[in-house]
This record gives structure tokens, sequence and C-alpha cells, in this order.
């Protein structure tokens, strides 16, 4: 820290007005915050300011930094604010949390399986009420299924005669041992999750970021914690992308573009925010397992055709394009109707359904006017 304070002077004794840095890992963090305070600091991505290959040391790639920003070359990177560089940190830290806690059922269910106790079978989540309460009782000694099948709860009481054939196993103390050690992971785990998701809802009323939230909490398949990743990541202020374009192009969500002598060629997505990525997936892939609304309908027509994951990431597109307007006009979502695009080309749905008929072995003939 000292040493970035000496440089920070000097450049300003020399009197440097732009500093441009490539943005290396988390390397870059400690010279942007301490530089910003005093110079005008451009973080580039490196795989946008390569130079010749074969010629790469340090101070060719400061000179070539300074020849790009010297003509205007350099694309800087987007760096949010404290507050919201704060709460990706605490979002970021629930995601990694809430997979380590997935991990955690998984190992347990490998430990029940171990012991030929097929409870995951027949209970749908290893995490529920019922569940739990089956696995303290086996924790505790209980070595009878009927008994422990008696503890379901609600709808699951309908299947505890399967409940008691998947319990009856070799359940002994070492496999007793290691379930009360995930279970404690899990609890431990679950506990930190908690915690988080306090300090994440006060930083958020305190710095004014519910409204933005609560604005993308009407779009369909996001929910509380996708509406707050989002948040975080992009922020509540569009003008920092000049258009859903670009706010698309930044999270990785774009279609590629690779033209040469005028053929297009196949390409993927280009890279992006992964976080924006994945919270956009997770709710792409629920709205496609929906009946209605216009994503659902979206998703379904473009998987017709394109396939799955091309309809997933159209439809991240769709979602982060609403999400930009809305944001910029401080607006709600408006759902544009199952029946869209039925409503925008009524004959070419009437041609589609009349050669479904045909294919199948029926003849249409139009009614008379």
């Amino acid at each position: 820290m000292p040493q970035i304070v000496k440089l920070r002077s000097m450049l300003v004794a020399a009197g440097v007005q732009r500093v441009v840095m490539e943005s290396t890992s988390d390397y870059w963090r400690p010279f942007f915050y301490v530089l910003a305070e005093e110079l005008d600091v451009v973080l580039a991505r490196s795989s946008q300011v390569k130079g010749m290959p074969g010629r790469k040391s340090d101070v060719s790639d400061a000179e070539w930094l300074a020849d790009l920003a010297a003509h205007g070359l350099v694309r800087a990177s987007f760096v949010p604010p404290e507050a919201q560089r704060q709460l990706r940190d605490l979002t970021r830290a629930r995601a990694r949390a809430l997979q380590d806690r997935v991990r955690e059922v998984q190992r347990l269910e490998k430990d029940l399986e171990d012991a030929c106790i097929k409870l995951s079978a027949v209970v749908s989540d290893l995490q529920g009420v019922s569940a739990r309460l089956i696995l303290d009782a086996l924790v505790a000694h209980e070595d009878d299924p009927a008994v422990m099948a008696e503890l379901a709860k609600g709808r699951l009481r309908r299947k505890i005669g399967l409940l008691t054939e998947a319990l009856t196993g070799r359940f002994n103390d070492h496999h007793r041992f290691m379930v009360q050690f995930r279970l404690d992971r899990i609890d431990a785990v679950t506990a930190g999750i908690e915690v988080l998701d306090r300090r994440i809802d006060d930083l958020i009323e305190d710095e004014h970021f519910a409204a933005a939230r609560d604005l993308l909490l009407s779009v369909p398949g996001l929910g509380r914690r996708g509406a707050e990743e989002l948040v975080a990541e992009i922020g509540p202020d569009m003008t920092v992308f000049a258009n859903p374009q670009a706010l698309a192009c930044w999270a990785g969500v774009a279609p590629g573009s690779h033209e040469s002598a005028g053929k297009r060629k196949k390409v993927k997505a280009s890279p992006g925010n992964r976080y924006v990525k994945r919270t956009l997936g997770i709710a792409a892939k629920s709205v496609g397992r929906r009946k209605a609304g216009f994503l659902a309908a979206r998703f379904r027509r473009i998987a017709a055709r394109r396939g799955y994951n091309k309809a997933v990431v159209a439809t991240e597109h769709a979602m982060l394009t609403a999400v930009w307007h809305m944001l910029s006009d401080g607006t709600t979502y408006r759902d544009l109707g199952t029946d869209y695009y039925t409503r925008q080309t009524p004959q070419r749905e009437l041609r589609r359904k009349i050669a479904a008929l045909e294919a199948a072995g029926y003849t249409v003939v139009p009614a008379a006017a």
C-alpha cells in the first residue's frame, strides 16, 4: 500500500492525466482504487488490448497500452461504485454458499446410498421437514423403518409404505457419524446464508437499491435472490450502458459476430459477466418450463427451430433487454402475452396448423366465405 501511494504521488507530480492498466485477476484492484482517487484510471480487459505475439514483455505491454490510449483505442471496463462492489461481494459469497450446500446434500445422499437407505428415491428434498426428522431419527439410533416412516408430514404420508421399504438398510455407527457430520455442515452453511441474507437486505435498504430490486421482482423467473444478484452486478443506473445491446454484450448474452469476405460464420456468444449469465440462465430455464407468458412462448418458439441451448441464450437476451428498459424508465415488467406471435402473424400460425393437420393425414378444406 505505501508503495502504491508513492506511485500515485509520483504520477501526479509528473503531470500524468490518464493511467491505463489491464484487469488481471484481482491484482488490479489495489492499484485502481488508490490511483483513481486522484487520477483518471482506465481499466482494460486483457483480451481487448493484446499486443503482437512473440514480442511480449512487461515493458512492451506498457508501451502498447500507452500507444492504444493515446489514440483512444482502449475501451474502459465497467467498475461499479463502492456500495455496489460491496453488494456484489455479498451476493457472490451467497451464491457460492448455496453451491456448497448443494454439494453437501449430494454427499449426504451418497452416504445414505452406501447404507442402502433409498430416502432420496421417495423424498424429493433431503432438506425438507420430513426428511430432516427421519435423518435425525437415524442418527438417534432408531432402527425400526416403520417408526421412522411415521415421522412423514403432509403429502408424504401417502408414501409411508414406500418410505418403510426405502429406510430398510444396513445403517451402522460409521454411517451414523457421517450423516451427522453432513447435517452439521449443512446447518452451518445454512446459518451463513441467513447471515448473508440479512446483510444484503440491510445494504440494499441503506444504499437505495430497493427500488431497482422491486422493479426486477416483476420479471418472470427471477425471484428475490435473482433480482438482488442482478442489481449487484449491473447496478440501478443504466446510463452506464448506452443501450440494451451494450448491456447484453457486456453480460455475454449477445450473439457473437464473425464475418469475413462477406460470409458469416457460426460463433459462440461473447464471454461476459459469468454471475449475470448464471442468474439469467436459471431464470430463463425456469421460464422455459412455464405454460403462459411472452417469454415462455418465445422460449418454445426458438427451441423448436434452433434447439434448447440457443433458446436459453435468446431468452436471457430478451430478459436483459427488458431489465435495461425497466431500470431506465422506472417501470415494472409488462408481459406481451402468450399469443403475441400469433397476433403479429395470424396467417403464418394458420398455415402452420394446416400443415400439421395435413402431415397427420387429414385434408383441410377452407370453408366457403
